[in-house]
């Protein structure tokens, strides 16, 4: 399959720059697979599609602030360092992505604030360095100091203190991730409760959400990429509630692919680890049934993900009419439920 497949025209007014100030507030495309059709909803109508045979699925991972801006030791030019993932047990070892990455040359030593320090210890590819962090303390208690918000770079504004709670979710608990599982963004406790009232189970996974999830793929032939390893735990409560259940509603794309890698061996099983687990069109869907996700980029592992879904056809179709009826896109956008 060729990725130029998976693209769409979006007018860039409706990339979301701010998430509303009512989470639940956000405009909801319902996706019916088997009428092949779909409807105009708002999000809050999502108690009415569940039921007590249903099982909401969430990420309960938590965004740290992995962001950091400092000075080339000797410079007082601003550098970028983007902390993506951890490659030591100990913490010390990250990989990251920097900028400008022409002038953080192997050895080149960063500091970010007198108990913060980063040396860059190798380069790789596509951008991404080594880096070794000095931390004079408790490296997440710092970062939670003087760390940044990772916003999208579609979002074309600086974070501000308001995005570290905004760009949280209700179910946030386990740290480790340096994006959103966005679709849980919309969710408040009113809501959730609303939910469960309905009778539904609810369980919670971890996917820590990092390249894997949302770096751009780099080869125009579908199959020919691989993306990076995120790790996930699908922990045996949740595997006994989904179990009992006769309808899985993953909500969103990161809860999906934690249920999907513990189901690659023929049906779910507890499991924890590394997952780079890719989901395009023709992918075998073992254990959801349903997902709540917002919209996606063109081109993206995310966008073939829904379309292995829903159908690619279906799936563009729907996507051309959210344009259409100025749906709000990306991060702090609007969402679907796709049935």
């Amino acid at each position: 399959m060729d990725i130029s497949q998976f693209d769409y025209q979006l007018p860039s007014e409706l990339i979301a720059q701010e998430g509303l100030a009512d989470r639940a507030a956000a405009r909801m495309l319902v996706i019916d697979r088997q009428k092949q059709t779909w409807h105009d909803g708002q999000f809050r109508d999502l108690p009415q599609y569940l039921g007590p045979k249903d099982c909401m699925v969430a990420n309960d991972t938590r965004v740290f602030n992995s962001r950091l801006f400092g000075q080339r030791k000797g410079h007082t030019g601003r550098v970028e360092v983007f902390l993506t993932k951890p490659l030591s047990p100990d913490g010390r070892l990250w990989d990251a992505l920097v900028r400008p990455g022409r002038k953080l040359l192997t050895g080149t030593v960063i500091d970010f604030a007198p108990d913060l320090h980063a040396i860059i210890r190798e380069h790789g590819p596509h951008g991404h360095r080594t880096v070794e962090i000095e931390a004079n303390g408790d490296l997440y208690e710092i970062l939670d100091r003087i760390g940044h918000t990772p916003l999208p770079p579609y979002i074309h504004r600086p974070d501000r203190p308001d995005d570290r709670d905004r760009y949280q979710t209700v179910f946030a608990n386990e740290r480790g991730s340096v994006a959103a599982p966005t679709a849980s963004l919309h969710f408040t406790p009113e809501v959730l409760a609303q939910c469960r009232d309905t009778g539904a189970n609810f369980a919670t996974v971890t996917l820590h959400v990092g390249l894997g999830t949302f770096e751009s793929l780099h080869s125009d032939h579908v199959e020919e990429n691989q993306l990076h390893s995120e790790f996930y735990r699908v922990p045996q409560a949740a595997v006994d509630l989904i179990r009992a259940s006769e309808r899985v509603i993953g909500l969103g794309t990161t809860a999906v692919r934690a249920l999907e890698s513990a189901s690659l061996g023929g049906q779910l099983e507890a499991a924890s680890g590394e997952t780079d687990i890719f989901i395009y069109p023709g992918f075998q869907f073992r254990t959801v049934h349903a997902m709540l996700t917002n919209f996606h980029l063109p081109k993206s592992s995310l966008l073939l993900m829904v379309s292995a879904f829903a159908g690619t056809e279906l799936m563009l179709a729907a996507y051309r009419h959210a344009v259409e009826s100025r749906y709000r896109f990306f991060s702090y956008g609007d969402c679907m439920l796709i049935l």
